[in-house]
């Protein structure tokens, strides 16, 4: 079931586009991820999908509801952690959990979620003592005290340091794992390897590509490369014969072979056929990034 379907979205500030024909579809259950330079439009697209902003052109459903006309509706079943989001510095932690369980008729109990995301050593924190990382916690238990179908996380970990990134990653795995649907923005590669089912590339404000992770890869028709340093000498021909195997380089001591498929396996297994070892054996994958830069001529930082 496609609980959010976004058909060619336009937004425009004064003389500038930022959101221009972009169309997308997310099933019930997926994390689905935008994943896009800072500037691309991705903040504007979830922004729009979350009735914050009214779109200038295209149509949006999230559960068959229209975000613009719908926002009470949209209220009951969808939850936001934005990236601009702020409270006040003095409000303490359980103080924020209580006010925002009141906006809503059947809220979750906020106790059970501060344990969720581990700031329940924290509740009587003001939120100017939180460091970032707890912050971005507490905005996703905000996102969540409405019994959410649909959780928005928009550039959750961004600021953050890896341990604390890492960290976030395990909540938003233990979010989808209790049933909600997340709609996840991120210019971080890692994270949208790491989380997302499926997502969007996103441009200029445009619509790049649309796969898994693993088919926008794919799609590029990127070679791996596996390096190692062999505990004999070796015919390349061996390795040349193997239909995996589209290259085979050499670096010093080092072999470095190129090729697509089960490459590695087929690789290590060659090897063996004739007792040579692999020393210091290394694979190197395509990744989005280079799949971005294949599709953009660019680097996904730039």
């Amino acid at each position: 079931m496609e609980l959010i379907e976004v058909t060619n979205l336009r937004k425009r500030y004064k003389d500038h586009v930022a959101v221009e024909d972009v169309s997308f579809s997310v099933g019930e259950g997926e994390i689905f991820g935008i994943l896009g330079p800072n500037g691309a439009g991705k903040t504007t697209t979830v922004e729009c999908v979350s009735g914050l902003r009214r779109r200038d052109g295209g149509g949006i459903r999230v559960a068959g509801l229209d975000p613009h006309r719908d926002r009470a509706g949209l209220r009951r079943i969808l939850g936001a952690q934005l990236q601009s989001s702020q409270l006040h510095d003095q409000i303490k932690v359980w103080e924020a959990m209580d006010l925002y369980a009141s906006f809503y008729p059947q809220p979750a109990d906020w106790r059970t979620l501060l344990d969720l995301v581990g700031l329940t050593p924290k509740r009587n924190a003001t939120f100017a003592k939180l460091s970032g990382g707890q912050r971005q916690r507490l905005s996703v238990a905000l996102a969540l005290v409405g019994r959410p179908r649909i959780a928005v996380l928009d550039e959750l970990t961004t600021g953050l340091d890896p341990q604390a990134r890492r960290d976030m990653w395990e909540l938003v795995e233990a979010i989808r794992a209790d049933g909600v649907t997340i709609l996840l923005v991120t210019h971080f590669m890692e994270e949208a390897e790491r989380l997302c089912d499926r997502l969007t590339l996103i441009d200029g404000g445009k619509v790049i590509a649309t796969d898994s992770p693993a088919g926008l890869v794919a799609a590029v028709g990127q070679d791996q490369r596996v390096s190692f340093r062999p505990s004999k000498p070796v015919d390349e021909a061996i390795l040349l014969a193997l239909p995996e195997v589209r290259a085979v380089e050499r670096s010093g001591a080092q072999l470095v072979v190129s090729g697509t498929g089960n490459l590695a396996p087929a690789v290590t297994l060659a090897l063996a056929g004739h007792q040579i070892v692999p020393n210091d054996l290394r694979i190197d994958q395509a990744t989005l990034d280079d799949a971005f830069l294949a599709l953009t001529g660019k680097k996904l930082a730039e």
